[in-house]
């Protein structure tokens, strides 16, 4: 609903006392160009992993991503409807008075504007999700390359563009330098090793702990103040070799966060080889057993451990990798005696905690680590991990989440019973856990259901 507000105001000031006639046709081109210059420091504001827009939403980054991704669409039209208003005044206004086409296009205000609108467009292209999952690296430097293009040739496009891109590029400044490259960032030593699968690499560390709030709270803070469920990192290697020095790539700290009493926290990464960095990092992994890393976070929403709070029944499920999201929102439930981060909202009802983890391999049992189900099996956790899909093919998801949810009808009628799901996997998991639950409500039981998804 906000993104559609947003759009519509936009679209009202696109509009507003613009005189719909040929040869007022350049008054809509130039307000189009307002209205993009306009935007242009709320589009990388949106952007910004430190900003003031979460702490008066409450929003985490990656919800404000979603309105950034939509206005940057907005804007990549408004480009377009400027460059298609300033060849219309070219043709009704220019051309008759014997103003050729090739002196239009070449003069040097049309040239910068081509330029920014080429260098807008091919940023919007190369952030589709389908060019992002398939050639993350390359949408990485693209995205930062292009944008510092593109600020350069607005500015030099207009003169009154230049108070908009000059607020813009501060907040990128300060968002990549003084937060993410400073205060949010700390270099430890990690061990590294190719896990027992042979296509994935772990690391882990260990991390000296100052938990502290007040001033943290405003200005952020690096992993050494702890992190919640959930919760992401960006990693950087330097040692991988020079194009990794400025690459950041994220990944969901695979281990229970830390509580206010813990003097020190071990953090746990899983890496599945593919191409690009983490190949280099499996390469780097066969001849070695440690490295520096650099990790600027945590970052991350809550949604999901909001979602499960006060629940009488929480269902976790984890396709493959997907467990280094669901493994410390396990914890915290089971967690919940220790550190008050989950309560029973329904007197009298302990809440009850399953764990679904459906794997490829056998091997990727090992990413855990050997006796960790078990271990949660001991807290109270019902741990079902059906056979791996290689070998015995799909599970059957629906029978699997239909076991806990059956016990809803196992309770008296006078009680209500609600039941939390979480799902982290692939799109087709996802899709299918979304659909179970819905048919679930269609029954009439109290289900929430929240999916954190891969990719970026």
């Amino acid at each position: 609903m906000a993104v559609i507000l947003f759009i519509l105001l936009n679209i009202f000031y696109m509009f507003y006392r613009v005189p719909f006639s040929i040869p007022m046709i350049f008054v809509f081109a130039d307000r189009t160009s307002i209205m993009f210059v306009a935007n242009l420091p709320l589009l990388y504001l949106l952007a910004a992993k430190n900003q003031p827009v979460k702490l008066l939403t409450g929003y985490s980054y990656e919800s404000l991503n979603i309105l950034h991704r939509r206005l940057g669409e907005l804007m990549c039209l408004l480009a377009l409807l400027h460059s298609a208003g300033m060849l219309a005044v070219w043709y009704t206004l220019l051309r008759p008075t014997g103003f050729t086409l090739a002196r239009f296009v070449f003069a040097r205000i049309i040239i910068l504007g081509i330029g920014a609108f080429v260098a807008y467009e091919a940023i919007y292209l190369t952030s589709l999700g389908s060019f992002r999952q398939r050639w993350y690296e390359l949408f990485l430097g693209l995205h930062v390359c292009l944008q510092v293009v593109a600020l350069v040739l607005v500015w030099f496009h207009h003169l009154n563009s230049r108070i908009y891109v000059g607020v813009a590029l501060a907040i990128f400044l300060v968002d990549r330098l003084a937060y993410r490259m400073t205060i949010k960032t700390k270099t430890l030593l990690s061990n590294v090793k190719i896990l027992e699968d042979g296509e994935t690499v772990g690391l882990s560390m260990v991390v000296p702990l100052n938990i502290s709030k007040g001033l943290s709270t405003l200005v952020g803070h690096d992993i050494g103040s702890g992190w919640r469920p959930t919760e992401h990192v960006f990693l950087t290697i330097p040692s991988l070799g020079r194009k990794h020095i400025f690459q950041a790539h994220p990944f969901t700290i695979a281990s229970r966060a830390p509580i206010s009493s813990d003097l020190e926290a071990f953090i746990n990464l899983i890496v599945r080889a593919q191409d690009g960095f983490s190949a280099d990092l499996m390469r780097y992994a066969k001849c070695h057993n440690s490295v520096a890393v650099r990790l600027d976070g945590p970052y991350g929403s809550q949604s999901a451990v909001e979602l499960l709070r006060g629940r009488d029944l929480a269902v976790v499920i984890a396709g493959g990798s997907g467990i280094a999201v669901a493994l410390p929102l396990v914890w915290s439930l089971i967690g919940s005696s220790r550190d008050d981060d989950l309560e029973c909202r329904t007197a009298g009802l302990p809440q009850k905690v399953y764990l679904i983890w459906v794997v490829h391999k056998r091997a990727h049992f090992s990413w855990i680590g050997e006796g960790t189900l078990a271990l949660l099996q001991r807290r109270g956790v019902e741990v079902l991990c059906p056979g791996p899909t290689e070998d015995y093919g799909r599970p059957d998801l629906g029978l699997l989440i239909e076991q806990p949810l059956r016990s809803c009808n196992s309770l008296p009628h006078d009680q209500t019973v609600s039941a939390g799901v979480v799902c982290s996997g692939p799109e087709s998991m996802n899709r299918t856990v979304r659909n179970i639950c819905s048919s679930s409500m269609a029954r009439g039981r109290d289900v929430d259901v929240a999916i954190e998804k891969f990719g970026w």
